[in-house]
């Protein structure tokens, strides 16, 4: 399949073959059982051209990479624990890469006017995503490094709702 998905067009047997033989050597006979087994199974399809048969593979690499992930999740006695499992396993870049994703997906799904969150004080932005389980709201995006809180000593003293009393104004706002 990955030279299927490689050449990005319907593809021969002689076609994949040359191209797999600049790496080892191999018959044309093994090139074509496997491209019939990949068209048995429904992951290409195929045209004839002359006595040849010209080969395209039905999905996307991505889509199938999808359906393995989904059939996956779909199996486990525990989807909520295998998400988690799986999301420990990610690089920071796969991490990063999946925050995009949800970020993608999130802004396509049709939305009911009680749906979209309210934007954060003052930002005019909606709010991130809630953090996956397994991860804490204090982390940074994409790493597990923990984000320092300020303490009211670090505010200069200040109490909670912080200058003149007014809840969350920040101590920059003092003399405003």
């Amino acid at each position: 399949m990955t030279r299927v998905w490689e050449w990005n067009r319907p593809v021969t047997v002689r076609e994949v073959l040359e191209d797999l033989q600049k790496e080892r050597s191999i018959a044309y006979t093994t090139v074509m059982t496997v491209l019939d087994n990949l068209h048995q199974k429904g992951w290409v399809r195929r045209e004839a051209e002359g006595r040849a048969y010209r080969y395209e593979a039905v999905s996307t690499r991505a889509a199938y990479s999808a359906a393995l992930m989904n059939e996956a999740w779909s199996a486990s006695d525990n989807p909520a624990a295998a998400l988690v499992a799986f999301f420990g396993m990610m690089s920071p870049e796969q991490r990063q890469a999946l925050w995009d994703a949800v970020r993608m997906v999130q802004s396509d799904l049709p939305r009911e006017p009680a749906a979209p969150a309210a934007p954060a004080e003052g930002t005019g932005r909606a709010e991130e995503p809630a953090a996956p389980e397994g991860t804490s709201e204090g982390t940074r995006e994409g790493t597990r490094e923990e984000i320092p809180e300020e303490t009211a000593e670090e505010r200069g003293g200040e109490a909670a709702e912080g200058a003149g009393g007014e809840p969350g104004a920040s101590p920059a706002d003092k003399g405003r």
